[in-house]
């Protein structure tokens, strides 16, 4: 009698492992559908421009919109201490020195709920309303999600960069595009169920 029971509870479990699975599989096709192929607005001014550090694509894009005037200043995010601006422009040759009065760094974010935060108290302090976040394509649902909770009255017009070496178009083809994938998609599960504090 209880071999049956415990065969009964297993069968059970298995069943709603095998359910939560596929539930999950499910979730993770939508997401790869959330993910932007292209930079649906290429035109609107806003009062920042928002770059979250992660990927060597992002920072480039950011000081080429704000060269394009897409912003009256930049703000990077998550930028490691020690690093300041002058070192930025050195990095990025292309850029014209002539930015560097229009570039704020924050130093105080590790994380994606770190950036939204940081990016929330540089936005108060200079009164500004609207902001055009740069950040990879994969991430941007997840960094969506949080930056509208922690600034639901602020405009966000996303603005992806696609790094050559995620390949989303044939993510079942690459290894590490899956598993970064994967682990984006938790993360973006988990974000709509834990708000920052």
């Amino acid at each position: 009698m209880r071999r049956k029971k415990r065969s009964g509870g297993l069968r059970r479990l298995l069943h709603l492992v095998i359910f939560l699975g596929l539930l999950w599989a499910g979730g993770f096709v939508w997401f790869l559908g959330m993910i932007p192929d292209t930079v649906d607005d290429t035109q609107s001014h806003t009062d920042a421009i928002v770059v979250l550090t992660g990927g060597s694509e992002r920072l480039p894009v950011g000081l080429e919109l704000l060269a394009d005037h897409l912003g009256d200043r930049l703000f990077v995010s998550g930028v490691y201490s020690g690093v300041d601006v002058a070192t930025i422009l050195d990095l990025n040759t292309q850029a014209p020195t002539t930015l560097a009065c229009c570039i704020d760094l924050g130093h105080d974010a590790p994380h994606t709920v770190g950036n939204a935060r940081e990016t929330a108290i540089w936005m108060a302090a200079g009164k500004r309303r609207s902001l055009r976040l740069v950040t990879a394509n994969y991430h941007m649902p997840r960094a969506l999600v949080l930056f509208h909770r922690v600034m639901p009255d602020i405009t966000i017009v996303p603005h992806p960069v696609f790094p050559e070496s995620v390949r989303i178009s044939a993510w079942w083809r690459h290894p590490r595009t899956v598993v970064l994938l994967a682990d984006e998609y938790t993360k973006y599960l988990i974000s709509l169920i834990w708000p920052p504090a």
